[in-house]
């Protein structure tokens, strides 16, 4: 596959999941969250381009420093998710606007990488960025499953947030998330 072909995988895939964050959603922590992840992470290791020939050392500090941001996104991103149990149980997750603000600063931070790395004369190849989105992702949904696990798992979290609904026998108030 070419590198034109990689960028239009990553812009789709970058789109469909920002554009999902912010509607309303039910998660299930059973499926398989890690699967996108993990092929996007086999298409950007696939090929020799990830690392420039000529400078292999900065280019693996570039990669390193590529797939940290990714983690580092992924998990602010799942901790600004707000997730919630609804009555009949499901727990529902919804973007918030502190998650639009990591998924900016992860983007400026790609940008300011790619820049110093167009500055010390490294060739980049777009399988960096999948790597780091993959990277983001897999944080992202391995936190998230974590959360709705323990979310639908607590004893009297089928409430939703403020419905006035007694969570357990004692009547105590539910569980609230805070982001």
């Amino acid at each position: 596959m070419s590198g034109f072909v990689d960028v239009v995988v990553i812009v789709a895939v970058a789109i469909l999941v920002i554009a999902r964050q912010f509607r309303t959603h039910p998660i299930d922590a059973e499926r398989r969250w890690w699967l996108v992840p993990a092929v996007l992470a086999v298409m950007a290791l696939r090929g020799p381009g990830i690392l420039d020939a000529h400078h292999r050392v900065e280019s693996l500090a570039l990669l390193a420093a590529e797939v940290a941001v990714g983690l580092a996104t992924g998990a602010g991103w799942a901790w600004t998710t707000r997730l919630w149990t609804a009555p009949d149980g499901i727990v529902w997750s919804r973007g918030t606007k502190a998650g639009a603000a990591v998924w900016a600063g992860g983007i400026a931070l790609r940008g300011a990488l790619f820049g110093l790395g167009y500055a010390l004369g490294v060739h980049q190849d777009s399988a960096a960025l999948m790597l780091g989105l993959a990277a983001t992702l897999l944080v992202r949904g391995g936190i998230t499953a974590w959360r709705a696990r323990l979310l639908a798992a607590a004893p009297g979290s089928a409430p939703t947030y403020g419905d006035g609904t007694p969570s357990a026998p004692a009547a105590r108030p539910a569980r609230k998330e805070r982001v």
